[in-house]
This record gives C-alpha cells, sequence and structure tokens, in this order.
C-alpha cells in the first residue's frame, strides 16, 4: 500500500506537505525538532492495516514550506495539524507527537479539544508548566559552522550505545539537513512561555518514555491529564519508535485499542 500525498492543506498561505494512507479511524503522527515525517516509517505500514495514518512535516521542515520571516511557533506548528486533519476530513483524531512533537499536541489540543481522541507522547512532554526551566548554556548557539556543529553534538546526545550507526547516520543526515533558521525557529516556539497551558485535558494520553529519560511524577502529569498512563522502554535512546519499532508499536496498538474515535 502505497501512501498518497496530500497537497492541498495550507497554512498562512504555506503549503503543507503530507502523506495519508490506510482508512477507518484516523492516527496523525509529529515529528520532533528539525527532524520530518520519515521519522515514522516503522509505523506507517502496521497501523495502516487498521486505522488511516497520516504523517505530515511541520511548517519549514522536510518538504512544508517556511515563513519567510522564519518566525515558528507551537500555534503554527498546531494550525498545521489542523489543516491536514480538515482536508483529511477525519472528525476526530488521535495525536501522535515525538520529542517537539509532544508540545505541538499538547498545543493542538488546547486549540481544538474537540478533535482530540486521544494523545501520545514519545519522549517528549505533555505537561509543560515547567519546560521553560533551562540548565545554564541551554540551548547552545545554533547559526553558524559553531552552530552546526552544537547541532550534531545534541544529536548524537540522544543515542545510546546500542543505537545502531546505520540509524545514527540516518537520523544525523534528516536534522542535519534543516535549514539553520528552522533549528533556530523551532527550538524558540519549543520554550517558548506562551505555551504553558494548564487546561485540564480530558481526552486518554499515554506518555511512552526511553530508557534515558527521567519520568516526571505521575501524579503531577494527571492534573492536567486526569486519564494519563505512561511507560518506559528499556534499552531505548530518544528515537525509541526507530530503534525499537516492534516493542514502540504493540504499546501504540495496545493504547489505541482503548480508544473510542
Amino acid at each position: 500500500m502505497c501512501a498518497q500525498p496530500v497537497s492541498a492543506a495550507e497554512v498562512d498561505g504555506l503549503t503543507v506537505h503530507s502523506s495519508s494512507v490506510g482508512a477507518g479511524a484516523t492516527i496523525v503522527f509529529v515529528h520532533g525538532w528539525t527532524c520530518d515525517s520519515s521519522s515514522w516509517t516503522g509505523q506507517v505500514a502496521p497501523f495502516s492495516e487498521d486505522y488511516r495514518v497520516i504523517t505530515l512535516d511541520l511548517p519549514g521542515h522536510g518538504r512544508s514550506e517556511s515563513p519567510q520571516d522564519g518566525q515558528l511557533s507551537m500555534d503554527l506548528f498546531a494550525r498545521a495539524v489542523e489543516a491536514v486533519r480538515a482536508e483529511a476530513g477525519a472528525e476526530r483524531i488521535v495525536l501522535v507527537g515525538h520529542s517537539m512533537g509532544a508540545p505541538v499536541i499538547r498545543q493542538y489540543a488546547h486549540l481544538y479539544p474537540q478533535r482530540v481522541a486521544g494523545l501520545v507522547a514519545v519522549d517528549g512532554p505533555l505537561d509543560l508548566r515547567t519546560f521553560g526551566e533551562l540548565p545554564p548554556g541551554f540551548p547552545p548557539p545554533l547559526t553558524g559552522p559553531e552552530g552546526r556543529t552544537a547541532r550534531e553534538g545534541m544529536i548524537r546526545s540522544m543515542f545510546i550505545a546500542e543505537t545502531p550507526p546505520a540509524l545514527q547516520d540516518k537520523i544525523l543526515t534528516m536534522m542535519l539537513a534543516a535549514p539553520e533558521a528552522t533549528a533556530v525557529g523551532a527550538m524558540n516556539a519549543m520554550f517558548d512561555p506562551v505555551i504553558r497551558w494548564t487546561d485540564v485535558i480530558a481526552a486518554p494520553a499515554l506518555s511512552v518514555y526511553a530508557g534515558t529519560a527521567n519520568v516526571p511524577d505521575a501524579a503531577a502529569t494527571k492534573e492536567l491529564y486526569p486519564n494519563h498512563e505512561a511507560t518506559q522502554m528499556a534499552g531505548t535512546g530518544h528515537f525509541l519508535m526507530m530503534e525499537k519499532p516492534a516493542e514502540f508499536n504493540r504499546v501504540l496498538a495496545g493504547f489505541l485499542d482503548k480508544i473510542e474515535f
């Protein structure tokens, strides 16, 4: 089964590249910082057997267009997801967001709660109340030759010793291909204090953490997501859905079985 490009979606005059495959209840997969829709290659085929699977490139990433002024925001990203949903005609969706994709789907749930059947954060934060409290020196400067070196160092820190070298190379190539303006703009968007919402999201929510993650306090998360559950995948780095796709897919499938779209 081949993914069919969806080219009609636009946000603020920008074309948003997305692909849809399968039929039925809809899952939208949202990639992370300086990544693209290829992050979800290991999920598209398995889940499209039972669901409609949509992947997209956020503005400034992959094959989607960038704002002329280079300004990126969680609001823009969430509205891009909504443009893709509306073009696809899906009434309610489960959103799966990796890394920066978790704040994106959280912003989406803030703006369009009636469209959310479920949320899945993949090694990324759903509770952003303290997310802007950064250690000194982070993020490092991301522009110029030193910026590229810093970006590469950040990406390599997301791997573990068991991350296959070929996968490391694939991820490095993908993330370093993103424009410098995207790296800076998306990083700023991720740590913008304006997105630290405290509205309660009633939809079922799942957090899947990498083996390297410091898992947040469950009780605190339930203050904002009363139907939240969490699990941690041992022996994985930040890109757990690419490192152990079969195990990740089993976890996601178990969550989806509980969802009423």
